[in-house]
């Protein structure tokens, strides 16, 4: 037997959808302000933060396990 959602459940649906874009953007906008920081006090260099980010990329690419 299906069981079709109801118009709250979608409206519930989308706010949740909601709130996850406003949290995304907020942890975004603390990662940019700290890496932002870090490289204007000396601590990291833009090449450093780009190098990295190079990096955990290419090995997020390439997991040795299926993602589901």
């Amino acid at each position: 037997m299906e069981r079709y959602r109801t118009t709250m459940e979608d409206v519930g649906i989308v706010a949740k959808l909601a709130d996850l874009k406003e949290e995304h953007y907020r942890n975004t906008l603390a990662l940019s302000t700290l890496i932002e920081l870090l490289v204007e006090k000396g601590l990291l260099t833009r090449e450093e933060v780009e190098s990295k980010a190079a990096e955990l990329d290419s090995f997020m690419a390439h997991l040795p396990y299926p993602m589901a």
